[in-house]
């Protein structure tokens, strides 16, 4: 049974209760008042005989709380703290990580329904693990995968501000994921897509294909970033904050030399993509373009109608065909690999993290990168 105890040097009563396992354990009660103190732990015995869930534990310390104190816990509902940490996070995250925030939370919120307008110390683990894996049933056990752990993020800041006493999404596991068959292109591969591309699409493949970028870094591109007499490109990636610094392939140069010239240096290298990009903060949309490129030139199947268009509708599966507008950036890697270059020299003009740059370099200078990107093929 619950019983009282007194440590040295300590002005608070210890409660002492046994738990479902049959050990005694014991907590300071933060009381220096006998009597409620040992209510506290007749309390805690209960729960713990009983094997009450924590939000059930909660609701009988608020009640505790209020009877000694004359106010509950506070504790902002599941909607409220996603608010105001979506908030937080402006301030603290890229504009792109931001909208994955955005989004993921945004969902969470509206799966649990009534729920959301509940005290955060009511969600459960098997409440977060239900959404995980109805998730996962919309796009892939990835996907959901990225979005349990922003919303494991989110626990974790509520419980650093002592708003709930662990993190309930850290007790779910992800997913296991299957391994992905993304894959570089072939050269005939590119240029049957380049076949049937318009004048910017073509652009923004080429400048995929010579930079090794990514997606929403080649259409985020302003006449600002290009410096046609020096021949190289200046940006600062999205995704990592990383400074890069390019060399324009000759047959790249070929190509931005017969875009029409602009007087405004802020203006876009490819304007529509720019448009999306900018407005969107992601690029599913133009994804969705570049997968009907890829049906057009015979090597997808067609998307979902509800893929199709501005990119709406991107709660459902895609057709994972192994190709993708990131599979030029695989591309760019293994062009350069088999060209002879050195994997230092590769990883640095693709921007990935490499060993072999931090181990054996301090700069790869311009004319190497230049040499590297000579030897890529002429496409288009």
């Amino acid at each position: 049974m619950a019983s009282l105890r007194k440590k040295p040097r300590s002005p608070f009563w210890f409660g002492c209760f046994t738990l479902p396992d049959g050990n005694r354990t014991q907590r300071s009660t933060k009381l220096t008042d006998r009597k409620e103190a040992m209510k506290l732990a007749v309390q805690w015995e209960q729960a713990a005989q009983d094997r009450i869930t924590e939000a059930q534990a909660r609701r009988v310390l608020s009640d505790i709380h209020e009877q000694i104190h004359g106010a509950r816990l506070s504790s902002p509902t599941v909607a409220e703290f996603g608010t105001q940490w979506l908030k937080r996070k402006e301030g603290e995250t890229a504009a792109v990580t931001h909208a994955a925030y955005k989004h993921a939370v945004t969902e969470f919120v509206g799966a649990m329904g009534d729920r959301a307008t509940q005290p955060l110390h009511y969600i459960t683990p098997a409440q977060i693990a239900a959404w995980r894996d109805n998730a996962a049933t919309k796009a892939t056990p990835r996907t959901a995968n990225n979005k349990l752990k922003i919303v494991r993020v989110l626990f974790q800041s509520a419980w650093r501000d002592g708003l709930i006493t662990d993190n309930p999404a850290a007790k779910v596991p992800t997913l296991r994921a299957a391994k992905s068959n993304r894959r570089p292109f072939s050269v005939p591969e590119l240029e049957s897509v380049l076949r049937v591309a318009d004048d910017e699409w073509r652009g923004l493949i080429l400048t995929g294909i010579y930079t090794g970028q990514r997606l929403k870094d080649v259409a985020s591109l302003t006449w600002a970033n290009v410096d046609l007499v020096r021949k190289e490109i200046k940006f600062m990636t999205s995704k990592t904050d990383r400074f890069q610094v390019i060399p324009i392939n000759k047959h790249l140069l070929r190509h931005l030399t017969k875009l029409p010239a602009e007087d405004n240096s802020t203006a876009p290298l490819f304007p529509k993509a720019y448009r999306v990009a900018t407005e969107h903060l992601h690029t599913g949309a133009l994804s969705n373009q570049f997968g009907e490129l890829l049906f057009t030139a015979g090597l997808a199947k067609p998307q979902p109608e509800t893929h199709k268009g501005s990119g709406k509708g991107r709660a459902a599966k895609r057709d994972n065909t192994g190709l993708s507008f990131h599979s030029l950036r695989h591309t760019a890697t293994s062009m350069l690999k088999n060209a002879g270059v050195s994997e230092a020299v590769a990883m640095d003009l693709i921007g990935h993290d490499s060993a072999a740059v931090s181990a054996n370099y301090t700069h790869i200078d311009e004319p190497t990168k230049r040499r590297a990107l000579a030897k890529l093929p002429r496409l288009g």
